[in-house]
């Protein structure tokens, strides 16, 4: 346990194996508290439990490590309440919720990591996390989902000014997901949200690809702090029992693609975005609370079951007709689905590359945000420019662009280090509803 434990920039608190990347094993649990400005490299640290844990961390950086939490840990990598966190080439795996679970982190990149072995969401930022950008991963084996961008939180563990949407500013671009049993990607109450060229494998045997729905907020005890962040502006209840649904707001859904084999499929539908809910008064929640508020889904490629799948949106849903960004007649003409088969080199292997790429359709140009909010109270304004300038390999997609994680450029990406080998989940027997 560290507690008060201050680095600084030029001097960085560094603890890291001294015979080289993964020599130092370490069986307990690590937890820091009120720490900057430290460095956590080259170890492996596996148990059965939790893992790993943050709160209050400062330009904490993670590299090169293994987190193994024996599918026991509530998370692998659990932080709260922290800033300018870093995780870097690393395996992270093991929990039987999240392997990495961030609430109210703001200023956060998780890049080329192995994220996996989890039975819920294999990661999610919530809670007010700002600023994140999760980029050339492989994020694979879970239950639930693979990445989602906001869920549900307490209101009193929200930290100022973030206090309106679960998720503000994340970028998940260049990622590779698979075999997750429910969708490989969601929006939980998420504003300025883009993903864009992932390429998605074997995901959403239990309903549907992607998910655009509610967030949650609720006061879970601390009435106090409830009424602290709500007399602030905030969006929430101000004592237990009262919960509020969260909106979307400008989720950008670009350029990725979705292969699911022959024999594998989601079950009911390609989307799930749901429609709008009046949130109970006095929370500041905007009413009614829309998931598709400038919603844009566009330039994706999908081979997902049958030629008639259904889309699932419309109905008591959202991107009804009447939505001028999303609506079934737009899904349609925008992207590519189950109109052109992409065949994937090896994915078996670990080769996600598609094989007849000049057979797909080009990416389209993906337009910027628009004019950032003014909330009460004021959140810093985040990047508006959604251009993604390399691949997952890192090579330019300049002049090599196309949809999915990889550009048409040949050079082949140096593996993340991995302790385990790929798990890809049997395909789940459709049935009617109930079954």
């Amino acid at each position: 346990y560290w507690e008060d434990r201050h680095g600084t920039a030029a001097n960085p608190i560094l603890i890291e194996a001294a015979d080289g990347a993964r020599s130092a094993r370490l069986a307990g649990f690590l937890n820091f508290f009120d720490v900057d400005h430290v460095v956590l490299r080259g170890v492996a640290v596996a148990n059965q439990g939790d893992v790993f844990h943050c709160e209050q961390c400062r330009h904490f950086a993670i590299d090169d490590v293994a987190m193994d939490g024996d599918r026991q840990a509530h998370e692998t990598i659990k932080i709260n309440q922290s800033q300018y966190i870093t995780i870097e080439n690393s395996d992270i795996q093991g929990s039987y919720e999240n392997a990495i679970d961030f609430v109210a982190v703001q200023y956060a990149t998780i890049r080329n990591n192995r994220i996996h072995a989890a039975d819920d969401w294999c990661a999610y930022v919530k809670g007010g996390s700002a600023y994140v950008v999760v980029e050339a991963n492989e994020i694979y084996d879970c239950g639930t989902g693979g990445f989602t961008a906001g869920q549900g939180t307490g209101f009193e563990y929200m930290t100022a000014p973030w206090l309106h949407y679960e998720a503000y500013d994340v970028r998940v671009v260049n990622n590779i997901i698979h075999d997750t049993y429910g969708a490989g990607l969601g929006v939980n109450g998420g504003y300025n949200i883009l993903f864009a060229y992932n390429t998605l494998y074997r995901v959403g045997a239990r309903s549907h690809l992607i998910e655009v729905v509610h967030g949650g907020r609720s006061c879970d005890g601390d009435s106090a702090g409830c009424q602290t962040r709500h007399a602030q502006g905030g969006w929430g209840p101000t004592q237990a029992g009262d919960a509020a649904p969260i909106p979307n707001r400008n989720v950008f859904i670009y350029n990725n693609l979705f292969v699911n084999p022959a024999g594998y499929q989601s079950q009911w539908q390609h989307f799930t975005v749901h429609g709008p809910l009046d949130p109970p008064a006095g929370l500041h929640v905007p009413s009614p609370a829309h998931t598709d508020d400038n919603l844009r889904i566009a330039g994706n490629v999908i081979w997902n079951g049958p030629a008639d799948h259904a889309l699932g949106v419309g109905e008591d849903g959202g991107c009804l007709t009447a939505n001028p960004t999303c609506n079934a007649a737009q899904l349609l003409a925008d992207n590519a689905i189950n109109t052109v088969e992409p065949h994937l080199v090896d994915p078996a292997a670990g080769n996600f590359r598609v094989a007849n790429g000049a057979e797909l359709p080009a990416p389209l140009p993906q337009p910027d945000f628009p004019a950032w909010d003014a909330l009460l109270p004021p959140v810093p304004q985040g990047a508006l420019n959604t251009v993604v300038t390399v691949d997952y390999a890192g090579n330019t997609r300049a002049g090599a662009d196309r949809v999915g994680a990889f550009g048409s450029g040949e050079a082949t990406p140096s593996p993340t280090p991995d302790l385990t080998d790929r798990v890809f989940l049997p395909q789940v027997v459709n049935g009617a509803p109930g079954q």
